[in-house]
């Protein structure tokens, strides 16, 4: 009986639209929509009676730092800026970290050159003239032991292509660890300047035509002192 009360065919019933002579107030506000205005202005009361209870049993001999350090702009309450929160003793030890961290991954990072650099036999730019190839597995080694005592040597085509593409693939990563050093470094020597500069005694920075060596980043010149 269900599926065939189903299959008959029924009226759709449409919520009423706003009268014309209403047309001008807009759309004709649904129960949904009341729902949603209703909470919202329930939660905003809601909040106001929270305020007004906690100002009616306010302590009025409370004190703290944070009344006199903040403002009301336009009738918005701003908090105190967060630019001068730490000091510049703090500000220090945080750049000192920071430099730590960065010469720690420098040396990581050429740490990992030297090993790729020994395994490809490329140090100092200088090919070798005995050229060492790795095999993965046991069938490898005996593919490569068959080829050299075939030929004697083995040459470059004779090599097996996975592990051209493996030695490939190991240069490419030396190239690009050697780039990230390069990075690594410039931002070490932009942080120690940075470190440098936030230290006290009166310096200047120099001008193109004062510097003995001209080049684009800012040279600095610090006064000498008497040191006791």
């Amino acid at each position: 009986m269900s599926s065939l009360r189903n299959a008959i065919s029924r009226r759709a019933h449409k919520e009423r639209p706003q009268p014309q002579s209403r047309k001008k107030f807009g759309l004709l506000e649904k129960h949904k929509d009341y729902v949603v205005r209703a909470r919202a202005f329930h939660k905003k009361e809601e909040a106001l009676r929270k305020l007004k209870e906690k100002a009616a049993f306010r302590n009025p001999d409370e004190f703290y730092f944070k009344m006199i350090k903040t403002k009301t702009v336009d009738g918005v309450h701003r908090p105190e800026s967060q630019a001068n929160k730490y000091t510049p003793e703090e500000l220090m030890l945080m750049k000192t970290q920071d430099i730590g961290y960065i010469l720690q991954k420098v040396q990581s990072e050429k740490k990992k050159i030297e090993k790729l650099t020994a395994m490809l036999h490329s140090l100092d730019d200088r090919p070798s003239s005995n050229h060492v190839y790795y095999a993965e597995d046991r069938e490898e080694a005996k593919e490569m032991q068959s080829l050299s005592s075939k030929n004697g040597k083995i040459s470059f085509e004779d090599i097996p292509d996975n592990i051209k593409r493996k030695t490939a693939a190991s240069y490419r990563e030396l190239e690009a660890r050697k780039s990230r050093v390069n990075d690594l470094e410039k931002i070490y020597m932009d942080m120690s300047l940075q470190k440098e500069l936030q230290k006290k005694g009166k310096k200047r920075k120099l001008r193109a035509d004062e510097t003995v060596c001209p080049s684009s980043k800012p040279v600095y010149k610090w006064r000498s002192e008497r040191k006791r």
